[in-house]
């Protein structure tokens, strides 16, 4: 099975995909993971993308379709993949449709995560990152146990940049601007699935199971 889960930043996006990845047992491919993780080790491609992160503004499309497209023509991706937070652009889902034509194969469904903008500020205004080890944590949904300190490692918890209410509207206002309009695009191929992303966790990934047929 080939998905996408979209929605707007703190929609949950990534935890469901996790879980969707646990639960068909393929990969869970999420950009903005990678693309931190390049930045956090200076990489080459780190230093090319770090402004546009850091304003909330996207990845250049030719820097995230190549991150995609080597990462899903990985031998771990030829029973299916789970893509978070990619695409982004009519250009990105166009590439992709390209990737996968080549090769006979198609994109199964799209998960669309309906969220309030309100809620979303609230989810991500709160989150907290460990500098050391990366775990994220939630002042509100899962706190750490001890204050602004990682329960793994130790180490110091900080606030992204891009999580504080100013960047969060912003980038909302991105996601609004670039990205819905791939819903009309996936919505002609009958591709959606629309989700209301505000309930708890388990709740929003028994509804995406139901709507997929399990």
């Amino acid at each position: 099975m080939r998905l996408i889960v979209f929605g707007p930043p703190g929609a949950g996006k990534g935890t469901q995909a996790k879980l969707l990845s646990n639960h068909y047992g393929i990969p869970h491919i999420s950009t903005g993971d990678i693309i931190r993780e390049e930045i956090k080790h200076d990489t080459a491609l780190g230093v090319r993308v770090r402004s546009y992160v850091e304003r909330g503004d996207l990845v250049p499309d030719e820097e995230v379709i190549e991150i995609v497209r080597r990462r899903i023509l990985l031998e771990n991706c030829s029973r299916g993949f789970i893509l978070d937070g990619f695409p982004r652009t009519i250009i990105q889902a166009k590439a992709l449709d390209h990737i996968l034509n080549s090769r006979g194969l198609k994109i199964d469904a799209v998960i669309n995560l309906i969220v309030n903008e309100e809620e979303l500020i609230r989810r991500l205004s709160s989150r907290r990152i460990c500098r050391i080890c990366g775990a994220t944590y939630h002042l509100i949904f899962n706190p750490p146990r001890k204050d602004l300190k990682c329960n793994i490692c130790g180490g110091e918890l900080y606030h992204r940049s891009d999580d504080m209410e100013e960047a969060i509207r912003r980038r909302v206002r991105v996601y609004n601007t670039e990205t819905k309009p791939l819903i009309k695009y996936y919505e002609e191929k009958k591709l959606i699935i629309d989700v209301n992303g505000n309930g708890d966790i388990n709740s929003v990934f028994s509804e995406i199971l139901r709507k997929l047929g399990g």
